[in-house]
């Protein structure tokens, strides 16, 4: 952009004239563009010089009045050319904002993605997980790479994105990055939360992301069939690290704790209702309180470990990678080709749950979850509960349709 469409002006506001003086304004002109401020200076009127945008004389008064007024331009000149080293484009508003502090100026895409992720980051550990910040740092760091391959350039201000940004960078994503689609759902989703914040906040006139829409194609997710999980809790494991990851994973499947949450469960969390055992506590990702009734299977489990429990843990020392890596092994061992990781376990027991006759409400309560279309990710209709169901729906009509014929 040529620097000589640029220009700051000095006037005097006759209306608002009182006793013989004026407020001095301000306007900055960059390609048509025009932005008004007041430069907090008054003076007489008959000391103003209209045609040189200054104080007349050399008075005391005079000169201190075009002191002011020489600072004022110098910091607008600094602001103007800050803003179009960075920007593609710049406006008199934007370069007026700038000199008055006011923030809209300063919102680019990469700072408000950068603020935004300081904000979640305070709120980790409360209501907020470490892994989902980091997939939010790692989402702006793959917009930063964008902005860097497709434009040429450090940051964006919020004005220049159009719905073809947000549609370039899925596809960046895609080929470049080389991420699977319900990564690139993920990532999409961050940014457009961004913009779609700044917009609600009034730092832009518009979001531009408003109609974009993509499916995150979350694929089948795999769990055990009630015959499989049998074969799981019968096998005879010759390694005792494989039998102690087998009780781990049929715990999950009969309580649908997440391995973190089993991680964290102590003997307080185990309270005892009308003379059954219950364990009440709050979900780790999202401290959703749950509430689910110990069953014969994972009571035995517990008991099994009761004399290694440390620090009044129930199962001590729990390690992910310890567990989760060589589940895969465990379950191959027990002839098992399914892709089977420790989150599956929940899917499982909602499966199971479900195919036994278990309310979505109740299943949805014990997996702690906050929406109950959460519930129906996880849960699957199994052939035997639709021919279970349809069974009993056809009982049921013929009961109410019995003796008559189709003429």
């Amino acid at each position: 952009m040529a620097r000589s469409t640029f220009k700051v002006l000095f006037y005097v506001n006759g209306s608002k004239e009182k006793n013989g003086i004026v407020p001095i304004m301000g306007r900055v002109t960059i390609n048509g563009t025009v932005a008004q401020f007041s430069c907090k200076q008054s003076i007489p009127k008959t000391l103003w010089d209209v045609k040189g945008n200054k104080a007349k004389g050399k008075s005391r008064e005079a000169r201190d009045i075009n002191l002011a007024l020489d600072n004022i331009k110098a910091q607008i000149i600094k602001h103007y050319q800050r803003i179009s080293d960075r920007e593609a484009f710049v406006t008199a508003e934007m370069v007026r904002n700038a000199y008055q502090g006011i923030g809209s100026e300063y919102e680019t895409l990469l700072k408000a993605f950068d603020r935004e992720n300081e904000v979640f980051k305070k709120r980790v550990g409360k209501d907020r997980t470490m892994a989902t910040y980091r997939s939010r740092v790692v989402a702006r760091n793959y917009v930063a790479a964008f902005i860097k391959s497709f434009y040429k350039r450090t940051d964006m201000a919020m004005p220049e994105l159009t719905p073809d940004f947000i549609k370039e960078f899925a596809a960046y994503l895609s080929t470049e990055a080389g991420l699977h689609n319900g990564t690139i759902w993920e990532k999409c989703m961050w940014l457009k939360g961004v913009v779609m914040r700044a917009h609600f906040n009034g730092l832009i006139p518009r979001n531009p992301f408003a109609q974009f829409h993509i499916s995150p194609n979350v694929k089948e997710r795999e769990y055990l069939t009630e015959d499989e999980l049998k074969a799981v809790m019968t096998h005879e494991f010759e390694d005792s690290k494989f039998a102690y990851i087998r009780d781990i994973f049929v715990f999950a499947s009969f309580t649908a704790l997440s391995f973190v949450d089993i991680q964290e469960l102590t003997n307080d969390n185990i309270v005892e209702v009308n003379g059954e055992k219950w364990i009440l506590s709050k979900r780790h990702k999202t401290k959703v309180p749950f509430q689910v009734k110990l069953l014969d299977i994972p009571l035995q489990i517990i008991e099994r470990y009761r004399p290694i429990q440390k620090d009044n843990r129930i199962f001590p020392g729990l390690n992910y990678w310890s567990v989760c890596k060589p589940l895969k092994r465990m379950i191959k061992e027990c002839g098992i080709t399914k892709s089977i990781s420790f989150h599956c376990s929940r899917h499982g027991f909602a499966t199971l749950a479900l195919s036994k006759g278990m309310p979505i409400e109740s299943v949805s309560r014990v997996l702690g979850h906050t929406n109950i279309v959460t519930t129906q990710i996880y849960a699957k209709i199994t052939t035997q509960k639709l021919d279970n169901d349809l069974t009993m729906f056809g009982d049921k009509l013929s009961k109410t349709f019995n003796g008559i014929t189709m003429s």
